[in-house]
């Protein structure tokens, strides 16, 4: 199984999934630690729960920010408590 950094997936996160959605996995590093697996749906039935999921929903509700984007540090500082 291919690792991508959390680099690599911040700088081409659609192409990446583009390649999962074909069928490839990948494990996910998070400053040089395996963070998660990144694997196909395994089956079509799955998709009814992925259209309700308020997850996935995220970036049809998001709108731009008046401040611009929010900087790759901070968003760390917020998730993880460190910058």
């Amino acid at each position: 199984m291919k690792t991508v950094t959390m680099v690599q997936f911040r700088q081409n996160a659609e192409g990446v999934l583009r390649r999962v959605a074909k069928g490839e996995r990948f494990v996910l590093s998070h400053r040089g630690k395996p963070a998660a697996r990144l694997e196909p749906l395994a089956s079509s039935g799955l998709r009814a729960d992925y259209e309700d999921d308020p997850f996935f929903a995220v970036a049809r509700r998001a709108k731009p920010s008046a401040k611009g984007p929010t900087k790759h540090d901070r968003i760390d500082q917020i998730l993880y408590g460190r910058g």
